[in-house]
């Protein structure tokens, strides 16, 4: 990923996801600001900000559910258009704030939705023992603890054997042990992995480098201890600089 969040759009030659120059308006309201992005294969990369900065904007730009007013994609060096239904084909998957499950069809059904290989019933059955759900392979989704479920999700997205996987609010509702087992997840996924969280512990500890937006605008990219100490980061989080 480059040091500079406002990355040449005419430089395409990196392999991996790179945004340029993206911008999205929703009416009169500016969501992203001219946010450009370049994403290393293999890293970890935490997008944050506070709430309405346009972090989830962002992953939609990406998934195709949003069309930006100007800028473009590129996916290995090459112009990107993406759309919902190609996703899993170009080797990207998500997962949703708060989960998004079909109520009626067991966990390994739904973990089979997102399995694309040739072998999709063994690559769900690894991403459940890989989640610690396999035991609820034949039961509904509804049917079990909040916590559960968000691993059942996990399994889904990892059942693709995705290249970027991009986990939106992973950690919301889950406890102190439930955050530390996420953050091993991530660690050890192999792949490339896109971030939005509020958790600053754990975006912290598990991510290579952090964009920071504000109102759509991109304010901070770097490390987690550049991002700790930039003063813009803490006047947008807390109302004045630190």
């Amino acid at each position: 990923m480059s040091t500079d969040p406002r990355t040449d759009p005419a430089d395409t030659t990196d392999q991996g996801l790179a945004l340029h120059h993206i911008t999205v308006r929703f009416g009169g309201l500016l969501a992203l600001d001219d946010v450009s992005l370049r994403i290393t294969p293999g890293h970890i990369v935490g997008i944050i900000g506070p709430n309405g900065a346009g972090k989830t904007t962002l992953f939609n730009v990406i998934c195709g559910f949003v069309t930006p007013q100007s800028g473009a994609l590129s996916l290995d060096g090459k112009p990107f258009s993406p759309r919902p239904h190609h996703l899993n084909r170009r080797g990207i998957a998500r997962t949703l704030q708060g989960v998004g499950q079909f109520g009626g069809m067991t966990v390994l059904e739904n973990v089979l939705v997102g399995a694309r290989s040739r072998k999709p019933e063994a690559d769900a059955w690894e991403a459940l023992e890989r989640c610690g759900v396999a035991e609820h392979a034949r039961a509904l989704p509804g049917s079990l603890p909040y916590a559960k479920r968000k691993r059942v999700e996990l399994a889904r997205a990892l059942a693709a054997k995705p290249r970027i996987l991009m986990l939106d609010e992973p950690a919301g509702g889950l406890d102190a042990d439930e955050i530390r087992w996420l953050a091993d997840l991530i660690q050890d996924a192999k792949t490339t992995v896109l971030l939005v969280e509020h958790h600053m512990e754990l975006v912290m500890s598990v991510c290579d480098e952090i964009l920071v937006l504000d109102f759509g605008k991109p304010i901070a990219l770097g490390t987690p201890a550049e991002i700790r100490t930039n003063d813009k980061v803490a006047e947008a989080y807390l109302g004045a600089a630190a």
